[in-house]
């Protein structure tokens, strides 16, 4: 915990806080200058005038020369090795901003190290909570989302840094975005996504070397300098084989200082200095909200006007304009970064505590929250897809469902790309209409496996009853398509359009030769049942007594399990229609087939889901099986004739899960009898009925004066009603019993 939060007040980092703010404010101004300058100046000029005036700045302030700590001959090799990684990364940081715009740049490479580094921490290592994986999920929506969703209008017909200086990293860039087929601006985010994993990685491996060489910031002086020196020869290159596409050099030298001293000198030094008064994740998060904030705004009102020279006529043309602007695209991913970066730079939970005083030795004394000495201990996103598959193989439908989802991928990812090969909009709608149906299968398979999962002490009877709410999603899932099927057909119907039956017979054969596979996969979901087999206990004290029961015997049908089936079934008397249909329409032009085939299939998934959704419903309202009222009557009775038993009360039993039935019941018993006997025999009377996880609590009078404060009398007159009811049902068994003899 930081001294503020102990000793301090929080004032006092305030002026800190709004140092660093405003220099991530000058920072984005200065990145939008730059997008300006680089438009009349290559980018290998721009670095080398911005490495002299840093180097020159550095060696004002830093005066790296001086001192005692000399360096050795390894340590300037080091140095110049680091120099030119960081030459190169601020290279590709460049060419992507004139590629994305300023606004683009400043939302991907625009982060702290240590956002970055959690989210890779968790992501593939099991250094990251489950808070932390969250957060590096959300990150890499946020990335992609400006990919699929940033639609930018601006022209890319011209390159205009492209064009004007034909140079390695244009060629390899243009060839790698033809090759994707992507914009330009998508391009560039892709660019500064690999150029900030480089510069994260870079900086995390320079710190044993700014150690060595007498602190960060000398290094950072000295790596500027050697920066100027290898930079020098390529920017002689440049002036003596390129005609320079700068008039006037005078007019840039304002803007370039500007961009010196914000992007380089002052937001480096404001950095170093906050780090040393404010927490690694305050900084990130400020940070963040400060430069995606101001990126926006000035987004707004930012134009971009700079000359143009025509080498023929030597003639200067003013150019004003608004590239790059703001999209719904770069909204939403703002907004998703801002959410990962929150979740990524906050401190974990087991780290968090409240200071409550001092120790006799004088040492602070902290108390961590219930939280977080509850909290989890996280996996890395390869250990648990490899525990998930483990877990997958282990059970038989689990399994079942895994392979036949595996071949339903392969074939809908082979009928996708046919049909963008032959360019067929049927195939292609069919792939994605299986891609909806892996879903279900997808629902189903992570239901198989989370059933099995142990009970906690948040969910004290397991996850058992997963099962029942994916068979029964999976259900409303095919009464929602068996009505749109139905609607369409009746449309259909009074009007039948014109078919086309090219490439829908092998493509509807292939489909069903997959869905006879799952079909004889699940066919056992219709009756299979499971079994095992279990003990019991109990516990006991002087006034009462408790008894739990777990045996499995045989249960009703896996309702995951025949949810699936119903999904395949549906699929597979989709392709038989389809078949039938076009053999129809192909040999005898018969177009009403078609609906005809779809309205019997409809009504046919309807009428066979609506078991499922009847059983399913069931469950989760705790009913108690319709099999097991007569043999729990019967059961019941028999707890009655037990020895020293007079009653019996609050009875409940409901059916938990596909194969877990559960009950209680309360058991009054006279004074002298054995609570451990009435116990064991109702367990064992209950058991035989197929219950499975049962509690029995022994009552006696004892227990009764100390719940309510009942005198004897009062236990007295209980039991003398008991023993009446007693009497009264042996003798309805006796008259039932003549009956059934007459």
């Amino acid at each position: 915990m930081l001294p503020s939060q102990v000793i301090y007040s929080s004032s006092r980092f305030v002026p800190y806080i709004v140092l660093f703010v405003v220099s991530k404010i000058l920072r984005s101004t200065g990145l939008y200058l730059s997008y300006g300058v680089l438009k009349t100046i290559h980018v290998i000029e721009f670095l080398f005038v911005i490495k002299v005036g840093t180097a020159l700045c550095m060696l004002f302030l830093q005066k790296p020369f001086t001192g005692d700590h000399q360096l050795g001959k390894q340590q300037w090799g080091r140095v110049v090795r680091h120099a030119a990684i960081n030459c190169l990364i601020s290279l590709l940081w460049l060419y992507g901003l004139t590629q994305c715009g300023p606004l683009r740049a400043i939302l991907v490479f625009e982060h702290s190290d240590l956002v970055v580094i959690a989210g890779a921490g968790a992501l593939f290592t099991s250094s990251g909570s489950p808070a932390k994986t969250r957060g590096a999920v959300f990150f890499i929506i946020g990335i992609i989302s400006l990919l699929l969703f940033d639609h930018d209008d601006t022209s890319h017909q011209e390159h205009p840094e492209g064009s004007q200086h034909h140079n390695g990293i244009s060629h390899l860039f243009y060839h790698f975005i033809n090759w994707m087929e992507i914009a330009d601006h998508k391009g560039g985010v892709v660019l500064l996504f690999f150029t900030l994993c480089l510069h994260v990685g870079f900086s995390t491996a320079a710190k044993k070397l700014s150690v060595d060489v007498g602190g960060a910031k000398r290094l950072q002086a000295l790596s500027s300098i050697v920066s100027v020196l290898l930079l020098s020869p390529l920017v002689l290159i440049l002036i003596f084989t390129q005609t320079s596409s700068v008039s006037q050099w005078l007019p840039n030298f304002a803007p370039l200082f500007v961009i010196t001293v914000f992007v380089f000198v002052l937001n480096y030094y404001v950095e170093s200095l906050c780090s040393t008064k404010l927490e690694q994740c305050s900084l990130a998060r400020f940070g963040a909200i400060a430069s995606f904030t101001s990126a926006i705004v000035l987004s707004y009102f930012w134009r971009y006007g700079y000359a143009v020279v025509n080498h023929e006529t030597r003639e200067e043309t003013l150019v004003i304009s608004p590239e790059h602007m703001l999209s719904g695209g770069v909204i939403f991913s703002t907004a998703i970064l801002l959410l990962a970066t929150f979740t990524l730079s906050s401190p974990h939970s087991s780290s968090r505590g409240t200071f409550i005083g001092y120790s006799a030795a004088g040492l602070p004394l902290y108390q961590l929250h219930s939280k977080a000495l509850l909290q989890k201990s996280s996996e890395s996103v390869l250990k648990v897809l490899r525990n998930g598959l483990r877990q997958i193989v282990e059970d038989s439908n689990s399994r079942q469902i895994f392979y036949f989802l595996c071949i339903n991928l392969l074939f809908t990812f082979v009928e996708l790309a046919y049909g963008a090969w032959t360019n067929s909009l049927g195939l292609i709608s069919d792939g994605f209409h299986m891609l909806f149906d892996c879903s279900a299968l997808v629902m189903g398979l992570y239901a198989a496996v989370m059933s099995r999962w142990k009970a906690t002490k948040i969910y004290s009877y397991g996850y058992g009853r997963v099962e029942i709410l994916s068979g029964f999603i999976n259900g409303l899932f095919l009464v929602v398509i068996a009505l749109f099927v139905f609607i369409e057909a009746w449309s259909r119907l009074i009007d039948p359009p014109e078919i086309f039956t090219e490439r829908l017979l092998p493509v509807s054969i292939a489909g069903l030769c997959v869905n006879l596979i799952g079909i004889f996969a699940f066919s056992h979901a219709h009756g299979h049942s499971h079994a095992g087999g279990g003990g019991g206990g109990g516990g006991s004290h002087s006034h009462s007594s408790h008894g739990h029961s777990h045996a499995c015997q045989p249960s009703g049908p896996n309702t995951n399990m025949r949810g699936v089936f119903l999904h395949v079934l549906a699929d597979t008397l989709g392709s038989v229609g389809v078949i039938i249909s076009t053999l129809l329409i192909k040999h005898f032009g018969w177009y009403i087939a078609d609906p005809i085939c779809s309205l019997f299939i409809a009504s046919t998934i309807f009428l066979s889901v609506l078991p499922l959704l009847k059983e399913s419903t069931l469950i989760l309202s705790l009913r108690m099986p319709e099999t097991l009222e007569r043999p729990l009557a019967q059961a019941l009775d028999k707890v009655l004739h037990i020895g020293g038993v007079l009653a019996y009360s609050d009875e409940r039993f409901w059916q938990h899960s596909s194969d877990v039935i559960a009950g209680t019941i309360h058991i009054q018993a006279t004074p002298d009898a054995s609570e451990q006997h009435i116990r064991s025999q109702a367990l064992l009377l209950l058991r035989e009925c197929g219950l499975h996880n049962i509690t029995v609590q022994v009552e006696k009078e004892a227990y009764y004066q100390h719940r309510s404060g009942l005198t004897g009398e009062s236990f007295q007159k209980m039991f003398r009603d008991a023993q009446v009811m007693h009497t009264l049902a042996d003798k309805q068994h006796t008259i039932v019993e003549m009956v059934k003899d007459v």
